[in-house]
């Protein structure tokens, strides 16, 4: 009877975990809000977003805009392989004084997720 009901744990266990599984590429950011803090006025605003592609294809990233032209993103040109990671590259214009609170939306070709909703926040003093 336990051996029956240890089999029946493993296959259910099994049969999740398969069907949690991307059939495709798949995106997965290690945070989607980037926190500046507070910033001086003229400072480095270059921050990045880490994400790894934890699919079974090359994920494509077509697509990386801002809510307004404060913001400048900079998207991956090549393909990302699977279980390899990437960056998207975010310049914020540290010139404006005041919160920073901004959208970056990221468009790939991934399973479920394909557009995905970045946000940078913070303020510059």
């Amino acid at each position: 009877m336990r051996a029956l009901f240890l089999g029946l744990t493993l296959f259910f266990t099994l049969t999740l975990s398969a069907q949690e599984q991307v059939d495709g590429p798949a995106i997965e950011f290690t945070s989607q809000v980037v926190d500046y803090g507070e910033i001086e006025r003229g400072s480095d605003g270059i921050r990045s977003f880490e994400f790894t592609n934890t699919g079974n294809q090359p994920l494509v990233i077509s697509k990386v805009y801002s809510s307004c032209g404060c913001t400048i993103p900079k998207k991956p040109e090549a393909p990302i392989a699977p279980g390899e990671k990437g960056e998207i590259q975010v310049k914020y214009d540290t010139n404006r004084v005041g919160p920073i609170r901004k959208t970056i939306t990221v468009n790939s070709n991934a399973e479920g997720t394909p557009i995905v909703s970045l946000k940078i926040k913070g303020t510059v003093l």
